[in-house]
């Protein structure tokens, strides 16, 4: 973000505190407390485009803002919520999916390195369903593309742009960001479907998926820069002999 060395120390204390209060609005949530919050939202119509053209569509975001109360929200689009996890995050939402599915309808779908997931995610789509997906983390056997964000090169998974590619569903960018204490601001991007024109191949649609996806993820880390809670070594080392 280009912070002074003092802002930057005080922004990082800043972001956990903050990172706790996203965790205490999950249990409210959890606990059926969600009445105790107040949402403004900005292209949900776009979700209910999706919903009504009945093709399914793909939701991306990544680990900015508070994609629980993001995932109790998505109650509102009347059709199936499948959200994709990895195994090791499985376990960990799981607990959190059982307490609010009295509200919705929402199952989890868990990657796994044989890739057996991808008939569960064709299954859905073809039923008109909406997958749940981050962008911004990949597992250790996951293909990367590798770009600039906030002006550095960093890892991407491949995944989640290919497979927007692979599926030529709609696919929209949402994030959950919380604006003051009870208050959170719902985003959504107007749906785009990457298909091949002929003149692009399948891996340039899957780039120019996660460009889109950059443009938007930069703009929410900018407006919020202290809600981006991705704890790893995000950016590629200046010397790989570090």
């Amino acid at each position: 973000m280009g912070f002074s060395r003092f802002k930057s120390v005080l922004s990082v204390y800043s972001n956990y505190f903050v990172f706790g209060q996203t965790l205490i609005d999950r249990v409210a949530v959890m606990a059926g407390l969600s009445n105790k919050f107040s949402y403004d939202f900005d292209g949900e119509e776009y979700l209910h485009q999706i919903v009504h053209e009945g093709k399914g569509g793909i939701l991306i975001s990544a680990h900015i803002g508070n994609w629980e109360v993001a995932g109790h929200l998505l109650y509102r689009i009347k059709a199936k919520i499948n959200v994709l996890l990895h195994e090791a995050e499985h376990e960990q939402v799981k607990h959190y999916l059982e307490g609010v599915k009295g509200k919705g309808n929402m199952n989890v779908i868990v990657m796994k390195d044989d890739f057996s997931h991808i008939y569960e995610i064709s299954k859905a789509l073809d039923n008109g369903e909406i997958i749940c997906l981050h962008g911004d983390r990949f597992m250790p056997w996951s293909k990367i593309i590798s770009t600039n964000f906030l002006g550095d090169k960093a890892d991407f998974p491949q995944g989640p742009f290919a497979m927007a590619v692979g599926f030529r569903v709609p696919v929209s960018y949402v994030f959950a960001m919380k604006k003051n204490k009870y208050h959170y601001h719902f985003s959504a991007t107007l749906p785009k479907i990457y298909s091949s024109n002929g003149r692009t191949n399948k891996q340039e649609l899957a780039e120019s998926a996660l460009n889109d996806f950059i443009q938007t993820a930069e703009n929410t880390v900018r407006k919020y820069p202290l809600q981006w809670f991705n704890y790893y070594d995000f950016w590629q080392p200046k010397d790989k002999n570090l």
